[in-house]
């Protein structure tokens, strides 16, 4: 059987793959980027699930517009220029999506001919780089600094390569690195790419998980023509119910994605949508969501004290202001893919770095993810990487 190339080529989800293994229970994982299952407000959704039920009957279960459920896409409406001002963003500005995922997946297929350009942060996305793969693109690699990205190489990249359709950010506690886009680096960001005719992606799962520092303003959003906003309730409600939205002023490009959208699915599942905006409606989305940043402070302070401790000194990683990543860089030469397979055999998984390169193999950088485990497991799991780090350490001064 020959299978389409562009699928041959697609890499198969590297954490996926990973939690196949780091599931088991015997096993302390900081590979899945997985919500803290105890903060699902299961009691509230439960009765949301049956208020919709008795007040929308047999709509929960029939098929419903491709745009989704005007009440919800209200809602993020409102959310969103209740958080920004000069955004104007209406509901018909909105789409409904199964996850941003999906959102990810049809704006490539939306934009992207084979060879089309697409600017990615680097590192970047893992799930971001998977979905964009199937329309066989270019990718044009980006640093990203702790400010954000490198504005100097973007504006280069830009400048010589015509081809390029879109550009691709998570600027708001950025997975996998965890840092933030200073507000400088925004506005210059900005000043570059309002020049180009380019779309700019601002995906945002994790924006509200913030516990220092103030709220930034987006890069594109009010200002930019061509700007477009992902958001998602997986990180704030619930994951499962697989509940993202794509937000653009550009009517032609949405128009686009609607069409996608039809074929693709024909619409996101109307039952989640309702009883979700059943759930927001009726509960303190703002309490709720204090009490999964509480939570999530008190884990990344547990690791990040944790690796304070048992790892050496020449090791580097990030500090968070929000989220749900730390990003760990090692010794120049110390791959950590060899790393992961070690630390695989004394019970403890992390993400290496390669998958979230697009060019990149054997890197000396690689992902932790804080929000899934208690903080006594953070400290041993911690514990057990520090000790093969000292040992990786020790081997390589040896080697010189």
């Amino acid at each position: 059987m020959k299978y389409a190339e562009k699928i041959l080529n697609t890499p198969s989800s590297f954490t996926r793959d990973i939690l196949k293994v780091a599931g088991q229970e015997d096993v302390i994982s900081f590979a899945g980027g997985l919500p803290n299952p105890i903060s699902f407000p299961v009691e509230d959704l439960q009765n949301a699930i049956n208020h919709a039920i008795e007040v929308h009957g047999p709509k929960l279960f029939q098929y419903s517009a491709t745009e989704g459920y005007l009440p919800l896409r209200q809602y993020v409406a409102d959310k969103l220029n209740k958080g920004q001002e000069g955004l104007d963003i209406q509901p018909e500005d909105i789409l409904i999506t199964t996850g941003s995922q999906q959102a990810l997946e049809m704006i490539s297929q939306v934009m992207i001919d084979k060879g089309d350009g697409i600017v990615m942060e680097e590192p970047g996305y893992l799930g971001a780089i998977q979905a964009f793969h199937l329309t066989e693109p270019t990718f044009h690699p980006v640093t990203l600094t702790d400010e954000g990205l490198n504005v100097a190489e973007l504006e280069n990249m830009l400048k010589n390569n015509q081809n390029i359709k879109f550009i691709y950010t998570v600027p708001n506690f950025h997975n996998p690195t965890g840092i933030t886009y200073t507000k400088e680096n925004r506005d210059a960001i900005y000043d570059v790419v309002k020049n180009y005719d380019v779309i700019l992606i601002e995906d945002d799962p994790y924006g509200d998980l913030r516990w220092n520092g103030e709220k930034i303003p987006y890069i594109g959003a009010g200002r930019l023509e061509n700007s477009v906003v992902l958001g998602s309730f997986s990180k704030i409600v619930t994951p499962g119910m697989r509940l993202g939205y794509i937000v653009t002023k550009n009517k032609e490009l949405l128009n686009h994605v609607i069409t996608a959208k039809q074929a693709a699915d024909l619409h996101t599942n109307i039952f989640s949508q309702i009883v979700i905006h059943e759930y927001l409606a009726k509960n303190d989305l703002e309490a709720h969501v204090s009490k999964i940043i509480a939570l999530y402070e008190s884990q990344a302070n547990a690791m990040l004290e944790a690796m304070a401790k048992y790892f050496p000194s020449s090791v580097k990683f990030t500090k968070p202001d929000g989220g749900m990543f730390i990003w760990v860089t090692l010794e120049e030469g110390v791959s950590s893919l060899d790393l992961f397979y070690k630390a695989m055999e004394e019970k403890v998984a992390f993400v290496p770095g390669d998958p979230f390169y697009t060019s990149k193999t054997n890197v000396n950088t690689f992902r932790l993810n804080y929000t899934n485990s208690s903080p006594e497991v953070i400290e041993e799991g911690i514990k057990r990487l520090g000790k093969l780090l000292h040992e990786v350490s020790t081997t390589e001064k040896a080697l010189v």
